[in-house]
C-alpha cells in the first residue's frame, strides 16, 4: 500500500508548496474524465497531507499497513544462534532411554532444590 506522499511523488519533509505543485501535476497527467477512481484517490490523498496540520493528524492517526511478506521473510531467515549438534551426539541423545521411575526422581529432585 502506498503513502500518500508516494501517491504524489513528493519527499515526506515537503512543504505545502511542493505538495500542492504534485497534486496540480497529478490532476493534469489523471483527469477525473480519464480515470475517476484514480483522480479520487489523489484528491484524498492531497486532501489528507495539504498542509502541516493535516500531515500531523494523518502522522498521528493513520497506521502503516503491515506488509506481512516481510515479516515473514524476517521471521523465517533469522540466524540461528546456538551451538551445532554432531551426527554421533544427536545418535546419542536419540538412543538415551530415561524409564518413569528416572524421571520422577529427577522431578522430585528438582523440586526439592
Amino acid at each position: 500500500m502506498q503513502t500518500p506522499y508516494q501517491i504524489l511523488d513528493v519527499a515526506v519533509d515537503a512543504n505545502d508548496k511542493a505538495i500542492k505543485q504534485a497534486y496540480l501535476q497529478q490532476v493534469k497527467n489523471n483527469p477525473p474524465d480519464r480515470n475517476q477512481q484514480r483522480f479520487q484517490l489523489i484528491h484524498d490523498t492531497y486532501t489528507s497531507i495539504k498542509d502541516h496540520k493535516s500531515r500531523v493528524a494523518h502522522n498521528l492517526f493513520t497506521l502503516q499497513a503491515a506488509d506481512f511478506n516481510t515479516i515473514l521473510d524476517k521471521a523465517l531467515h533469522t540466524k540461528q544462534v546456538g551451538t551445532t549438534v554432531s551426527a554421533e551426539s544427536f545418535n546419542k541423545l536419540l538412543s538415551i532411554s530415561m524409564d518413569d521411575t528416572s524421571l520422577l526422581n529427577a522431578f522430585a529432585d528438582a523440586d526439592n532444590t
